[in-house]
């Protein structure tokens, strides 16, 4: 079952119209949300980023769009799934209505939420081998709109095919400055002795909402110096740690960059903290 425009509907309803403006031209935005055993994580956070993201992409908010209206809806998919004491991946998808070209002709939106059962609760990491590459043949522009979490994700499409083929887990992307933002499917940090380091928002990364989390954690902690600056690419080798950020995996070790190799300490002690603050909220 998936949840359109607060009805409940089976998957296979035809309900994707050939116009439909998320379809036709990228005029969406979505969230990607964890769900553990029927509670929301970060869902205040995923809240303001998506009202936020609507107000800069002129999106109408309808008035019924609180924070807990959306998630009163999450939880009836739940419900009608029989997912609510699972690990659930909810997509939140925002499009405006069908009707006009470039120019629509009414900003009101639809949405719809689908959910995906996740086969772990709590974060976790695992020994695997983890190889990341660059990704060189598209960049991205810096600017508000690049940080937004769009359907214009055709960079990410292109990159994972293009990991896929040559052997590589993922793939970092650069700006127009050749500048490192972050991961196919998350946002990066490198570990420099005591400094730990992500690229500002102003470099065209996605605002993510583990990034956030993660940010937190180390601003309340003394033993790193925490850096919001830009990332050369000449950086990775020198650094002694990676990690990517996302709500699904929480924290991801890179373990190898070309020939170089990775520890993953750093990594699994913010990830202890991260799950000890999901229990305590």
């Amino acid at each position: 079952m998936i949840n359109f425009n607060g009805t409940l509907q089976d998957n296979s309803s035809n309900l994707l119209s050939i116009d439909n403006r998320g379809y036709a031209y990228g005029d969406a935005l979505f969230e990607t949300i964890k769900v553990l055993n029927g509670k929301i994580l970060f869902w205040e956070d995923h809240y303001f980023r998506l009202m936020a993201s609507m107000r800069i992409l002129r999106m109408e908010i309808p008035m019924n769009f609180t924070m807990e209206f959306l998630q009163d809806e999450i939880i009836k998919i739940l419900e009608a799934n029989n997912e609510t004491g699972n690990s659930v991946r909810v997509k939140l998808l925002v499009n405006r209505v069908v009707g006009g070209k470039y120019l629509p002709v009414s900003n009101n939106i639809d949405y719809v939420i689908t959910t995906e059962v996740l086969p772990t609760d709590l974060y976790q990491i695992t020994d695997s081998s983890y190889i990341i590459d660059l990704y060189k043949d598209f960049f991205i522009a810096p600017g508000l709109l690049s940080t937004l979490k769009t359907n214009n994700k055709i960079t990410n499409v292109l990159g994972s095919i293009y990991a896929k083929e040559n052997g590589f887990d993922n793939c970092l992307l650069l700006n127009t400055n050749k500048n490192i933002i972050e991961a196919l499917n998350g946002n990066i940090f490198v570990v420099k002795d005591n400094v730990i380091k992500t690229p500002p928002l102003e470099d065209g990364c996605l605002k993510g909402i583990m990034r956030k989390q993660v940010i937190e954690l180390l601003k309340a902690n003394d033993e790193f110096e925490f850096v919001e600056d830009s990332v050369s690419p000449f950086e990775l080798q020198k650094a002694d740690e990676l990690f990517i950020t996302n709500v699904i995996v929480g924290i991801l070790p890179i373990t190898n960059y070309r020939k170089k190799e990775f520890s993953s300490e750093v990594s699994k002690s913010l990830l202890q903290k991260l799950n000890i603050k999901i229990r305590l909220t």
